[in-house]
């Protein structure tokens, strides 16, 4: 994929949306650029209006620290070295799996945060829409 344009997160999200389909979850599905701006955002029918928030800010955790939000999960629990660490900015930080980075040239370019099943089937969701960019 050449660019990270509305067409090209519409591509990712569908590729995400078949994978949620196929373990019959639904699912919010993020795409943001590489300055954590909003592409689009897409609730499947009946997905949890919760995850609408938290698709988006696992998407901007991904692109805030250029990591898959599940690198977060050791370090933030009690006791870790990041404990906290999603008491910042505002409280977009996630600490558990569902966002991804969109990497080309190894730069981020974007990422894709999915939520509305367990950890996961997020991260199963959002790893389709990685599989689809870097084709």
């Amino acid at each position: 994929m050449s660019a990270l344009n509305l067409n090209a997160a519409k591509t990712l999200i569908e590729a995400a949306e078949r994978e949620s389909q196929n373990i019959g979850v639904q699912m919010v599905i993020s795409i943001m650029d590489e300055g954590g701006n909003l592409i689009a955002t897409h609730r499947m029918d009946d997905a949890w209006i919760a995850s609408i928030d938290i698709a988006q800010n696992k998407a901007w955790t991904s692109v805030a620290l250029k990591m898959p939000t599940s690198n977060l999960e050791e370090a933030t629990v009690p006791e870790g070295s990041l404990y906290g660490l999603n008491t910042t900015n505002q409280g977009k930080i996630v600490v558990f799996g569902g966002g991804i980075p969109l990497v080309k040239d190894g730069k981020v370019v974007g990422a894709v945060g999915v939520s509305g099943s367990t950890v996961d089937h997020d991260v199963q969701v959002a790893e389709a829409a990685v599989n689809k960019f870097e084709e």
